[in-house]
């Protein structure tokens, strides 16, 4: 069947003019039914196609389409692609983080493309103006639904599926490589019979030849890599020799550079005819890319693939290898989950890897399968080979996945306590009653009704309820005795930053301290219960103890290598020994310094919250505190601010007396001058009016004055505190817009002075404290 024909408004959204098989038999339940839709196919076969008709079914019927993809990565990628829908008048809109949100075109987008945990984050907020959109969306069509089995993201995409069904009701359309218990996510869906499509591996565009390999394991990790390396050069050689490719999944973007490197002397050693030097034109684009490795290497027919580099390379070398410029091609697994680029040969030369969070961890069955299907290039392959090198220890488990494949399970309960804590945190759920409802609504509930033995069904509710009870007790929800549920403020905080049970309790005690330094607020962030699973190896143990030399700490191991990130991150000087892990341990890191800095705003006072944003500040821009000010002014970024604090500009306000003249002259161009000073105005810049204050009182009267915090720059929330000497009088948050008046009791106590301070705080900005001071005199 001709694309034309099917849909032929969309004709030219499509890749190619025809359906294969698969997409033929699967179009009517796509295109002529109402019905949610879940179709297995083995890699290659044409899955996207799927999601593109069920787009275009949505957007013929005036309705928006929500694409969930596995990978942040894919999300650009699909974007890029789908430009293809713009040029026919449709909106693509990929919703990435929450800074760069664009609501207006969330909302007149017709196909969203998010990731599960935007989508989850989109979903909790959907009452709010600015994820509104989420709610209006008619077709949710899901990739890799397979993903249901990640440890770590399964049930992210398991709850916030369920959300959709109870808060629009989309259409659901969920795609999957092969998976044995098709029937239990088409049951959780509710797709009929008629709809629910289990393509086999007849349905693969060429045969795949999957196996083992073994090396035989040695004391020293860096070695064993060579070894793995070898055995893939081996297995990978005669399909080279033989005009094919070999595409080498190993762990990480360094490895994929070093085997780079070394594939090229070891191909060179055995005299394999590869490389295209004598290719003008391919020399003079290979000149073009911005990775000097890799403009090297691609030359001699070797390449590497990462998310590290730029998209312009990226694709490049995606092109290159379709083309057959590159023979070998060494990536990581984002490419197993991204674009199509079947190789006659896949090795899977790691199958383990470093997770900065989790430490030395297995590839997911889910990824080694994924890679293991790019296997077999249709229309130049008649058979695809594929192969793991794994330890001795490891083959029976690679064998047995080989051979049965890996069931989708549920990992909702590993850690169900959060996610229900975010249910009721949102208010669908308010009491016993819509606890165990929504239990039903989840594919944890469905696989335990199809696999009791291994979920213990029969204890199922008990333990929900278990888990109910431990969070009324431990803070989180509170019910009252006719089992009304309602979250407390401190479930609501934990669930609006995705917090785990144990780092919110943390943070709530550091709250409650009655002094906090900036040292309790990295110790607090460093030791949460998101790095328990932090590893600090051997190689990194003298950098952390230079980094953290007269840092007072109770942390160690893994934690402590965390507090040494972020020390190192705010000095801007990271040691080599931690930089492979510093970008992801800091991003985690910012997102619970911000989720802190409300702990302390609600439970402490704006003091303590001012105090963690300018923590934030620093490990988000690595610069001093004297610094950290400046990086609120749009325009400023890390380098800039660091220079001109240097130069004695220390806060917005003196930028804004600085001037453009004075900036030009620090080196801005006249453009981005007007621009900072601009910005700089619309932040808030209070003055303390004392008005009319005393200098003495007589002891035993008292007397009330007045107060003036006035400002002529932007608005923005602060806090406002008087003590007198040293003791606090009153406190106060309020949005600054122009002036707000202060009551300040004179007294005239047994003190023969009285020192009244005034502070104003910034608890959402950088902003150092004002601080001013008035002495009166008691007669």
């Amino acid at each position: 069947m001709k694309v034309v024909e099917a849909v032929p408004e969309f004709a030219d959204a499509f890749g190619f003019d025809e359906f294969n098989q698969m997409q033929r038999e699967a179009l009517p339940a796509i295109l002529e039914t109402d019905h949610n839709v879940v179709a297995s196919a083995p890699t290659a076969s044409g899955k996207t196609a799927l999601a593109e008709l069920a787009i275009c079914r949505t957007l013929r019927d005036e309705g928006t389409a929500l694409f969930i993809a596995p990978l942040r990565a894919l999300t650009t990628e699909k974007e890029s692609e789908w430009e293809r829908f713009e040029e026919l008048g449709y909106s693509v809109y990929v919703v990435t983080g929450e800074r760069d949100l664009n609501p207006r075109r969330a909302a007149r987008a017709d196909i969203l493309v998010m990731t599960p945990e935007k989508t989850d984050s989109a979903t909790r907020k959907h009452d709010s103006a600015r994820y509104s959109f989420i709610t209006d969306v008619d077709c949710v069509v899901i990739d890799e639904v397979h993903l249901l089995d990640s440890e770590t993201r399964g049930g992210v995409l398991e709850v916030t599926v369920s959300r959709m069904r109870r808060i629009c009701d989309p259409r659901i359309v969920a795609l999957s490589a092969t998976m044995p218990n098709i029937d239990d996510v088409a049951a959780w869906l509710d797709a009929p019979d008629e709809t629910t499509f289990e393509f086999g591996d007849d349905y693969r565009p060429v045969d795949l030849h999957a196996g083992v390999k073994t090396y035989t394991h040695g004391e020293n990790s860096f070695a064993d890599k060579y070894r793995r390396l070898y055995r893939a050069f081996d297995l990978a050689e005669p399909h080279i020799r033989d005009d094919g490719q070999a595409l080498v999944f190993v762990s990480s973007r360094q490895d994929a550079v070093r085997a780079a490197g070394k594939a090229r002397d070891e191909l060179a050693k055995r005299d394999v005819p590869i490389g295209a030097r004598g290719d003008y034109d391919f020399h003079n684009e290979a000149k073009e890319l911005g990775n000097d490795s890799l403009r090297k290497g691609v030359l001699d027919g070797v390449g590497f693939h990462h998310a590290g580099l730029s998209r312009e390379d990226r694709e490049a070398v995606e092109e290159w290898f379709k083309e057959g410029k590159i023979q070998l091609l060494f990536s990581t697994s984002t490419l197993a989950w991204g674009v199509n680029l079947p190789a006659r040969c896949v090795v899977i030369r790691d199958t383990k890897h470093h997770d900065p969070l989790e430490g030395e961890v297995d590839i997911s069955p889910l990824d080694i399968l994924q890679m293991l299907g790019r296997a077999g290039r249709p229309g130049y392959d008649d058979v695809g080979y594929g192969w793991v090198v794994c330890d001795h220890a490891d083959q029976n488990k690679y064998r047995r996945l080989l051979r049965e494949g890996k069931e989708i399970e549920s990992r909702l309960a590993e850690d169900l306590d959060s996610h229900l804590n975010a249910e009721i945190a949102m208010g669908t759920i308010r009491d016993l009653d819509d606890v165990m409802s929504w239990l039903e609504t989840t594919f944890y509930y469905r696989r335990a009704q199809s696999n009791p033995s291994a979920y213990d069904f029969e204890d199922l509710r008990s333990r929900v309820r278990d888990v109910l009870d431990r969070l009324v007790s431990r803070g989180f929800v509170e019910m009252n005795d006719d089992l009304a549920i309602d979250a407390t403020q401190l479930g609501r905080l934990t669930s609006k930053y995705y917090l785990r049970l144990g780092t919110a309790t943390r943070f709530a005690e550091v709250a409650n301290r009655d002094r906090i330094t900036a040292d309790d607020i990295l110790e607090a962030v460093a030791g949460a219960a998101d790095f328990r699973q932090v590893s600090a190896r051997q190689s990194e143990v003298d950098a952390i103890d230079s980094v953290l030399t007269g840092v007072s700490t109770s942390l160690d191991g893994g934690p402590q290598k965390v507090l040494a990130i972020l020390h190192a991150g705010m000095a801007n000087s990271t040691p080599s020994e931690l930089r492979s892990d510093a970008w992801v341990i800091r991003q985690n890191a910012l997102r619970l310094l911000s989720a802190l800095r409300e702990f302390l705003d609600t439970f402490a006072d704006a003091r303590a919250a001012n105090l963690a944003r300018r923590v934030e500040a620093r490990v988000d821009h690595g610069v001093s505190g004297e610094a950290a000010a400046l990086t609120a002014v749009d325009g400023i970024g890390p380098r800039r601010a660091r220079k001109l604090a240097t130069g004695g500009l220390a806060s917005p306000t003196d930028v804004v007396d600085a001037g453009v003249k004075e900036l030009t002259r620090a080196g801005l161009s006249q453009g981005v001058a007007e621009r900072v000073v601009k910005s700089a105005k619309n932040l808030p810049a209070p003055e303390i009016d004392w008005g009319a204050f005393p200098e003495s009182v007589t002891r035993g009267e008292s007397d009330m004055h007045e107060i003036r915090i006035t400002n002529s720059a932007g608005g923005g929330k602060v806090g406002i505190r008087v003590t007198v000497n040293g003791v606090e009088m009153s406190e106060k948050e309020c949005y600054l817009t122009d002036e707000v008046a202060v009551p300040v009791g004179v007294f005239g106590a047994t003190d023969d002075e009285l020192e009244f301070a005034v502070e104003v705080t910034f608890p959402d900005l950088p902003l150092l404290p004002i601080r001013e001071t008035r002495t009166v005199r008691v007669e």
